[in-house]
């Protein structure tokens, strides 16, 4: 796991659209080998895809040959309701870029056979050769989209129950009012997180601290989801200094090193 620490939220956006701007065009996506880009809502990157609008009207990249397949969605709201994801994503990122509406894909939660969707949505990343890059975060139990703790390591995409925390933490996206907030979701599995060929993590603040030490110095654990990513082959986590004040000093002294030796020029 490659780990980078930067000063605050807006160095790490700027660092992750740089990232996967780079990424992007160095793949030189076509109609017949379209980049596929896996992504999340919440707070965590909305920085970075505020950056991703700018560069994309700058020209530094085009979004005309990027599949995108969102992390989850709740259940039991509209798709233009203010705070379903479909919103969020076309409010923060899909309707400020150049990406053909057919090439986003996000689960339909309302549809009559949820099971179905969850299953075909499954098949469409496949049909697509897989994700090339999941972009994602973390929850302050380190949660992985909305894979809770408890949730297996090789969870595929399906229905979830929401457990009373994330009802009581989402509720301030709802007036404050835990009544209002959807107790089910539909959302990938962790194992369709790890079956990206690259995962690229946003960890951001004090609250985050906890989750991200156990993420980088605890053991890979079914009750700290994204643990799991100790496990994949190629997974960058980039996180700011308030997310670190739990990890050990010699954890935080050993990542900055490998990055000031990198820029240096030295392979490790």
């Amino acid at each position: 796991m490659r780990v980078l620490i930067k000063q605050d939220g807006n160095d790490i956006a700027h660092w992750t659209s740089d990232y996967l701007i780079k990424k992007i065009n160095d793949f030189r996506p076509t109609t017949e080998k379209p980049f596929v880009l896996g992504l999340p809502t919440g707070s965590s990157p909305i920085a970075t895809y505020n950056e991703l609008v700018r560069r994309n009207k700058s020209g530094d990249i085009s979004f005309r040959h990027v599949i995108t397949f969102n992390m989850d969605e709740y259940i039991g709201i509209p798709e233009n309701h203010p705070e379903s994801y479909h919103f969020f994503m076309y409010e923060n990122l899909f309707r400020h870029i150049d990406i053909p509406i057919e090439n986003i894909n996000i689960l339909n939660s309302n549809t009559d056979d949820l099971e179905k969707e969850c299953i075909e949505y499954e098949k469409k990343i496949m049909k697509y050769g897989g994700i090339e890059l999941f972009l994602g975060g973390i929850g302050m139990d380190g949660h992985i989209a909305f894979n809770e703790p408890g949730s297996s390591l090789t969870s595929r995409t399906r229905i979830k129950t929401l457990c009373y925390d994330t009802i009581q933490a989402n509720s301030r996206f709802f007036e404050n009012d835990a009544s209002q907030v959807p107790t089910e979701v539909l959302t990938v599995g962790v194992g369709t997180i790890m079956d990206a060929r690259e995962v690229l993590i946003v960890v951001s603040g004090y609250h985050k601290a906890r989750a991200l030490r156990e993420v980088l110095e605890g053991s890979v654990n079914h009750m700290w989801p994204a643990s799991i990513l100790q496990m994949h082959p190629k997974c960058v986590l980039i996180c700011d200094e308030p997310a670190t004040m739990e990890l050990q000093v010699k954890t935080v002294k050993y990542f900055k090193d490998i990055e000031r030796i990198s820029a240096n020029g030295t392979h490790l």
